[in-house]
């Protein structure tokens, strides 16, 4: 490892060992990174350097900056951290903050001095946010002042949180009366190592305890340098826009990372559901929106409502892109959707195709700079067309925060994602399941998103989610949770529709036996569908069969 620039060595000493680490590859001239790098003056500095500050860097509905506004305000905060408050290079830095100009200021400001962020979603509970001050041993916490309710009721959870500075308040104590204090406009980089910790992004733990995952100066470079340039390939004149919370490392690569590598704008909403999205599009000119299959399902039955004739680029990630989704969206829009996966533990997408090489219903192919493969229960490569778990490899990788699971995740210099999927020869990827999403009936294995992906092609289905349910004759049968469109009726005889129509969409065997009518489904903060929650309910209640 290059010498650290962190006096607090806490992130380092609590790296998984390195013969844990997946093998990283920098295979594009791109991401020969040098040793010594603060990625905030790539994306920002740099700007303001060339003669650009004057670009609009931030658009939301309370100020619009330019770069050279942005880069100051980002000195005036690491100025406060650093001088107030004593930050030291490698103390970590809670941020709560709903999407915002002044939660991108914050959250570059800490990885300029030389901190490092722990962002957390704005809708965690005092419990929630304690796990991340303890697990990282935070003694910094930034606040928009919105939510100082559940911040406040931390402190007595996570004794070791010793200051609270809020924004969006009036008083000499608050961020701005600090930031505005004469000679905080300047402030040098900290002269960090390119593999020296600046972002500690923890899972959602829907599997289990919030997994802590460490991330590099140069993994910051890296997202934006392979999947932004190759895949999506957007211009300095795009608008970015999206749903996804900052504190969510797919909204962090859609909100900060691509636009600021190559000069671009974003636009910056604190919420941004369907009816809110839609319309922003069309007010702020967006060129490129990231979000949820969900989201895109939801916003076409109004697009006759709003003009987004400035849209270019549309990415889905979190969770499985429907092909149904797709051909609708690109029906009523013109715009093929760019599917993706990725992981927190990797930090954004790292299998996707750009637009001219989508194949429908594919997530894609690998990202140029990474590697990935469909391996079996052994970790051994299995022939194209073999459903298997897949792995991958790149210039990003998982590095677990003091946590035994990093073994799980990390096998042979590969990192296995706990999805399921399918090569073609061709080298497309299938997805299948989340590995924990295969439903195993009477022998068969059955793929729960694509019994789901079936019935969101009929027209009565506005969202679903399916599981697997216990059954002592088939061990587990599919049961669907159905959320119908207004208009129709969720009797017997829709029962038998859906189910007659999944037989004739996919193999008869996968036809869902049970159907549950509800009228929403649980998600998480980020559009995700929950299906553990499912599984939860599903376990829960008896399961009513209808014979078919």
């Amino acid at each position: 490892m290059i010498p650290s620039a962190h006096i607090d060595t806490f992130t380092r000493d609590n790296l998984p060992p390195q013969e844990q680490w997946p093998d990283f590859k920098f295979t594009l001239p791109e991401l020969q990174y040098p040793d010594r790098l603060n990625c905030v003056t790539e994306f920002v500095d740099k700007w303001v350097a060339a003669g650009d500050g004057g670009r609009t860097a931030i658009i939301s509905p309370a100020e619009t900056l330019t770069y050279a506004q942005l880069a100051e305000r980002i000195n005036r905060i690491a100025n406060v951290l650093t001088r107030d408050l004593g930050m030291v290079p490698g103390n970590r830095v809670l941020m709560r903050t709903p999407n915002s100009a002044m939660g991108i200021a914050c959250y570059l400001a800490v990885m300029k001095a030389g901190g490092v962020m722990v962002a957390t979603m704005p809708l965690l509970r005092a419990k929630e946010i304690s796990y991340a001050v303890t697990k990282a041993q935070i003694k910094i916490a930034l606040c928009d002042g919105c939510l100082a309710d559940e911040m406040e009721k931390t402190r007595p959870l996570a004794p070791q949180l010793e200051t609270i500075v809020y924004w969006g308040r009036d008083g000499a104590g608050g961020l701005e009366a600090r930031m505005a204090q004469p000679g905080y406009e300047n402030f040098a980089a900290c002269d960090t190592a390119s593999d020296d910790v600046c972002l500690i992004a923890f899972t959602s733990g829907t599997t289990g305890e919030p997994k802590g995952t460490m991330h590099f100066q140069r993994d910051m470079l890296a997202s934006a340098d392979s999947y932004s340039k190759y895949v999506l390939q957007p211009n300095r004149d795009d608008r970015f826009i999206g749903s996804a919370p900052l504190a969510f490392t797919f909204g962090l690569g859609g909100h900060v990372l691509f636009p600021f590598r190559i000069g671009a704008a974003t636009i910056q909403l604190a919420s941004a559901p369907p009816d809110v999205l839609l319309p922003a599009i069309a007010k702020y000119k967006a060129t490129i929106v990231f979000t949820a299959p969900t989201a895109y399902r939801a916003m076409m039955a109004k697009l006759g409502e709003h003009d987004i004739s400035s849209l270019r680029k549309c990415v889905s990630a979190g969770e499985a892109l429907p092909k149904a989704t797709f051909e609708a969206w690109e029906k009523a829009t013109g715009h093929k959707i760019l599917d993706g996966i990725g992981a927190t533990e990797m930090m954004h997408i790292f299998i996707g195709s750009p637009e001219s090489e989508i194949r429908a219903g594919a997530t894609g192919r690998a990202v140029p700079g990474y590697e990935a493969k469909v391996i079996d229960d052994d970790g051994r490569e299995v022939a194209p067309g073999t459903v298997g778990r897949l792995a991958v490899r790149g210039p990003t990788g998982c590095r677990y925060l003091a946590d035994a699971r990093q073994k799980k995740y990390v096998q042979n210099g590969w990192n296995v994602t706990g999805d399921t999927y399918l090569m073609d020869a061709e080298g497309y990827f299938w997805y299948q399941a989340r590995s924990d999403d295969m439903i195993i009936s009477a022998g068969y294995n059955i793929a729960g998103p694509e019994v789901e992906a079936a019935l969101l092609a009929h027209p009565a289905v506005a969202e679903c989610g399916v599981v697997g349910a216990s059954d002592e004759e088939r061990g587990m049968i599919v049961k669907a949770f159905v959320v119908l469109r207004p208009g129709h009726a969720g009797d017997a005889a829709m029962v038998r529709t859906l189910q007659d129509y999944v037989k004739a969409t996919i193999a008869p065997y996968k036809y869902p036996r049970a159907v549950e009518f509800v009228g929403e489904l649980p998600k998480t903060q980020t559009g995700k569908l929950q299906r553990f929650e499912l599984r939860k309910i599903a376990a829960e209640q008896p399961t009513r069969k209808l014979a078919s």
